[in-house]
Formats: C-alpha cells, sequence, structure tokens
C-alpha cells in the first residue's frame, strides 16, 4: 500500500506525477489491488498529459508506472460523478474517499 496516496485520499488533495511520458493532474478516489493483482489508483483526471489523449475523466493508473508524485497544494471537495466505492476492477481496496 501507498501511503502517500492513501493520505492524498483521505485529504481529498489533488495530485500531480509522472506517469507514462507527462504529468497529469488528478482528485484521487481510490487506491488498491486490481484483478490482475496491480497496486492501483483511481482518479479523476483534470488537466494534463494523458496516454489516451482524453485529460479529462476517469483513469486507473499502475502505481509501480507512478514516479514524482506530489500533493498540488489544492484540494477537492465532493466526489466525481460516475464513482462507485465499489470499483469493478479492484478486487481489494485499501483506502478511498
Amino acid at each position: 500500500m501507498n501511503a502517500a496516496i492513501c493520505a492524498a485520499i483521505q485529504g481529498r488533495a489533488i495530485l500531480r506525477f509522472f506517469y507514462g511520458g507527462g504529468t497529469p493532474t488528478v482528485e484521487p478516489h481510490c487506491h488498491g489491488i486490481s484483478r490482475a493483482d496491480n497496486e492501483v489508483l483511481r482518479a479523476w483526471q483534470t488537466d494534463g498529459f494523458s496516454e489516451s489523449g482524453d485529460p479529462v475523466g476517469w483513469k486507473l493508473s499502475e502505481v509501480r508506472q507512478i514516479t514524482d508524485l506530489n500533493q498540488a497544494g489544492t484540494a477537492f471537495s465532493s466526489n466525481r460523478p460516475g464513482y462507485s466505492p465499489n470499483d469493478k476492477y479492484m478486487k481489494s481496496v485499501h483506502c478511498r474517499v
């Protein structure tokens, strides 16, 4: 479990990190283990780089590929539409909003 990710989720802190060739800005909602046994972060991306080319929307990121994780200094106030605390792509959850 990544304690920095869980702390950001509990504090609703916006995150920035390097992932897949660029730096997305995200609102972290859920952190756990995927059905493929990878540690993952479910987050709403608001800006920045996206491998898919769509910089806004729900993303599932493998934590082992995240580097330079930083809190942006701001927080988000509510869950994004479509958020499910029982993420169907996760077999277990470490922390969630």
